[in-house]
C-alpha cells in the first residue's frame, strides 16, 4: 500500500476517534444546543471526509472498501459549502448510527496494513 494511502486512512480514523471521544456521554439535546461541540464535530467529520476524498483519488480500491464512503465525501460537501441548511438531527443521528461502523473498518483496514496504532 503506498505511504500516502495509510496516511490518509490514520487521518481518517483520528478524525472519526475524535467525533466519537467529543460525543461520548453526550445526548442529542446536548448537540443540538452546544454550538461548540456541533463545530468540533463538524470540523472532524470535514477533515474526514477530505482524506476520504483525497484516497478515493489515490487508491480508489481501498476507498471503496469503506461502507458509504462516496456519502461520507457528500456529507463534508454539504458541510463545507451547504452549512447553512445542515440538519443537526441527521448529523447527530449519523455519529451515532454511522460512526461506529466507520471505526472498525478503519481499524481493520490499518491492521491489515500493518499500520493500527
Amino acid at each position: 500500500m503506498p505511504l500516502e494511502t495509510n496516511k490518509l486512512l490514520w487521518d481518517t480514523q483520528v478524525a472519526a476517534r475524535h467525533v466519537a471521544d467529543f460525543a461520548r456521554g453526550r445526548t442529542e439535546e446536548n448537540y443540538l444546543t452546544d454550538v461548540m461541540l456541533r463545530s468540533a464535530v463538524e470540523r472532524q467529520f470535514e477533515i474526514l471526509g477530505e482524506a476520504l476524498s483525497q484516497l478515493r483519488k489515490l487508491d480508489p480500491a481501498t476507498a471503496s472498501r469503506i461502507t458509504d464512503h462516496m456519502r461520507i465525501i457528500g456529507f463534508r460537501n454539504q458541510l463545507i459549502h451547504g452549512y447553512a441548511v445542515i440538519d443537526h438531527s441527521i448529523a447527530w443521528r449519523i455519529v451515532q448510527e454511522h460512526l461506529p461502523t466507520l471505526a472498525s473498518e478503519l481499524d481493520a483496514l490499518l491492521a491489515e496494513f500493518g499500520s493500527a496504532d
